[in-house]
């Protein structure tokens, strides 16, 4: 279980537990995670993983409920740009990743079900 019933918890730990689990969920896939939370003036990236040889720059949503639709769906184009230029942020700070091949995707979790997006935009 993600949470404990009637426990308080503040966003960044709801944000933390949710990452936590979408970096296990990746490792068990055969994922490496190299980063986590990288930021910069454009945004943040949750979670950066290799995968071979290809570099997955993950955004990472949860909800409790669908009663406002699919953590993915909070994933807007606004959104997308902005980890597109963080993650030409990181490349340009991690020289040895420069050539490699990059994807993005998204793992939304819902309570405690996992839907994970691969190549969920460009």
């Amino acid at each position: 279980m993600l949470f404990r019933k009637n426990e308080k918890r503040t966003t960044s730990d709801i944000g933390k537990s949710a990452e936590d689990k979408a970096a296990d969920y990746l490792i068990k896939q055969g994922f490496n995670i190299i980063d986590r939370n990288f930021s910069a003036k454009t945004g943040e990236i949750d979670l950066i993983a290799l995968n071979n040889l290809t570099l997955v720059f993950v955004e990472v949503k949860f909800r409790k409920s669908a009663q406002f639709g699919q953590p993915y769906e909070t994933v807007t184009r606004n959104k997308q740009q902005k980890i597109i230029r963080t993650a030409q942020t990181y490349l340009q700070k991690h020289k040895k990743h420069a050539n490699k091949a990059c994807r993005f995707d998204i793992i939304s979790i819902l309570n405690n079900d996992i839907t994970w997006l691969k190549h969920a935009f460009e």
